[in-house]
């Protein structure tokens, strides 16, 4: 049994607990907030046997295993440190802390106490985004040419909602924009070539973001984020022999179509349960089970070289959040 801990009380914290209970061998224990109010409310509504009242409470508790991180970003680097200074593994959301230094203190803290660390990307532990990026490897669709991929949302968000919030990571870019990213870099890699334009917000911050990634094998990634309209969330990924479509939300997909040159389409769908958490959480218990202190699904490399992407690309439209 794998005695898992939460670090923070919000929405996706609440979706992640529920998920824990699709996951065999896992078991909720104690929850993490800065309240022992707010940890109290959790513990109740999700059956959560401890409450701790600060984050340092949580991860010295001797009887959790593993630690969740839901906190909003901006908090990312600071409850990381928490929990890998005690000695507890961590699972921590995306995007892993708001740039890339503190991105690689928090790994290079890991790996300095020998303890497991992976970045809870569930999109590169989902089994239909697995299977895209088995077909792609075995060739179905021939040589990568380009992957096209948007993550917009209608907004409007108040001004100090965190969206928006500069001090907090806020925009477009960190909290959508890392998944047409995370696509990319899944699928092609670090670009040798990148080109970036926003519109920003009065905070600062970016309202709309397009990306263009080159690749010095002729690949293009064109990616966009934004929170000024709703788009698709679809991904389509083309090769020289054929194309494969993933539908709304690619992300988290219930399916995806394999167009083979000369061939007819084909649909490969899988059966949506929970919110789609559970997959990251069963590929950490298997890291931890086998002793490995980072996932090969989610490895610490990919995390730095994606960071460092999102940090060009705030250089280019101007974000700072400091």
């Amino acid at each position: 049994m794998t005695r898992w801990g939460i670090l923070a009380t919000g929405h996706i914290a609440a979706r992640f607990a529920e998920d824990l209970r699709l996951v065999p061998g896992a078991e909720l224990v104690a929850v993490g907030s800065r309240t022992a109010e707010t940890a109290e409310r959790f513990a109740q509504r999700h059956g959560i046997p401890r409450a701790h009242a600060s984050w340092a409470d949580l991860a010295t508790d001797a009887e959790v295993d593993v630690i969740y991180v839901a906190t909003p970003h901006a908090a990312h680097h600071e409850a990381a440190l928490t929990c890998l200074t005690a000695g507890r593994p961590v699972l921590l959301e995306k995007p892993f802390t708001l740039d890339l230094a503190t991105s690689t203190e928090v790994v290079d803290t890991a790996r300095a106490a020998g303890v497991f660390l992976m970045e809870a990307m569930w999109m590169r532990c989902n089994p239909l985004v697995l299977r895209v990026g088995e077909l792609i490897a075995d060739g179905a669709i021939g040589e990568l040419t380009s992957v096209q991929a948007s993550f917009g949302v209608a907004g409007p968000f108040p001004p100090e909602h965190r969206m928006r919030a500069r001090a907090l990571g806020g925009g477009a870019l960190l909290d959508l924009g890392v998944y047409p990213v995370s696509l990319a870099h899944l699928l092609l890699g670090v670009p040798q070539h990148l080109r970036a334009w926003a519109k920003l917000g009065p905070e600062g911050t970016d309202e709309n973001t397009g990306l263009v990634f080159g690749y010095d094998s002729g690949a293009v990634a064109t990616l966009s984020c934004g929170m000024v309209g709703e788009t698709g969330l679809t991904a389509s990924v083309t090769g020289t022999a054929g194309r494969i479509d993933l539908p709304e939300p690619f992300f988290r997909p219930g399916g995806f179509t394999l167009h083979r040159a000369g061939a007819e389409p084909e649909t490969i769908t899988e059966e949506l349960v929970g919110s789609g958490y559970q997959h990251e959480a069963i590929e950490v218990q298997r890291c931890l089970a086998e002793g490995l202190t980072e996932s090969p699904l989610v490895p610490h490399a990919a995390t730095l070289e994606i960071m460092a992407l999102l940090d060009e690309i705030r250089a280019q439209i101007g974000v700072s959040y400091s």
